[in-house]
């Protein structure tokens, strides 16, 4: 089958590699590169690293507003257009080139969790299961007819990470079945039940400051739906404080959220912090300009952070 693909990050591209692998991948798209780090430098997608290393042609258009854009895609002529996390939505014109539609690799099982952060959206919901909808896309964000749905459990250790690496595992598998069978008819859209819809919109840095107000379980799964970026933190003495491993304690914090306590007897964990709803164990921690250390080391050199109330 001749394809093209668009993707951009890391996630997306083990899909990218089985397809290249098994059908004529016409043309790779990806974002533009875009200035990072201090230098500014020009930082190339993890799809166009790899989409280099296969050999296959990259197209990188700031959007699809122009008539050439468009031109240049139908000229590619791709029985199908195969996304997976592209970070753009396509517009109509787009989404009637390909015969077979553009399919569109989503890591939730929609209707649940449409949107940017899917994976990281469904660790904050505490779901216990997550999957990947493999849909043709319409006019809007995910809410095209599904074609097929692979399910996996979250576990209680799983980060996005983690989380996100499972699922780009199964995906490239899924996606080759689900081509074959859409392709000689035996596939039927089955129509999403918007009703039942959640969203989870982009991440940003300021999302992982912590509310002590909130539940030591949600703050917990905050920890882990925003690792590895942008974690989660607190301020200590004017300074950023990374909370970089934690868990819930079912014991119940008496005292004003945000205090921190000393737990006594704790393997895991030397400091606790109070929340609107039991209390919050640290086990790793990071003070702005230091390494990440223990909360036993941390409190061998901070004493006094026991008993303060960090800022909400």
């Amino acid at each position: 089958m001749r394809l093209v693909f668009m993707g951009t990050p890391s996630i997306a591209t083990p899909v990218l590699g089985r397809l290249a692998a098994e059908h004529e991948v016409a043309a790779v798209y990806t974002q533009p590169d875009a200035a990072a780090g201090r230098g500014r430098e020009a930082a190339v997608s993890a799809v166009k690293q790899e989409a280099v290393r296969l050999g296959l042609e990259i197209v990188q258009p700031a959007g699809f507003k122009s008539r050439e854009t468009v031109e240049l895609l139908k000229g590619l002529k791709p029985e199908a257009v195969l996304v997976v996390a592209y970070g753009r939505i396509l517009p109509p014109e787009v989404l009637e080139i390909p015969p077979l539609g553009c399919i569109n690799v989503h890591f939730s099982l929609l209707p649940r969790h449409r949107g940017a952060s899917p994976v990281a959206g469904a660790i904050l919901a505490g779901d216990v299961f997550t999957g990947i909808s493999i849909m043709l896309m319409d006019r809007g964000m995910d809410t095209g007819p599904v074609l097929a749905e692979y399910q996996l459990p979250i576990f209680d250790w799983d980060t996005a990470r983690s989380l996100g690496l499972r699922l780009s595992e199964v995906a490239p598998g899924a996606v080759i079945e689900v081509l074959r069978l859409w392709k000689n008819g035996s596939i039927k859209p089955v129509p999403q039940d918007s009703s039942q819809a959640t969203y989870s919109g982009m991440i940003t840095k300021n999302a992982g400051f912590v509310d002590w107000n909130e539940s030591a379980e949600s703050i917990w799964r905050k920890a882990r739906a925003y690792h590895p970026w942008p974690g989660i933190h607190t301020v200590w003495k004017g300074k950023v404080l990374k909370l970089i491993e934690v868990k819930p304690l079912q014991i119940t914090g008496a005292g004003l959220p945000g205090r921190v306590i000393e737990l006594a007897g704790n393997q895991a964990a030397r400091i606790g912090v109070i929340t609107g709803k039991g209390v919050l164990a640290v086990s790793t921690l990071q003070l702005e300009g230091r390494k990440a250390v223990s909360s036993a080391e941390f409190y061998r050199g901070q004493r006094d952070i026991t008993g303060s109330v960090l800022p909400n």
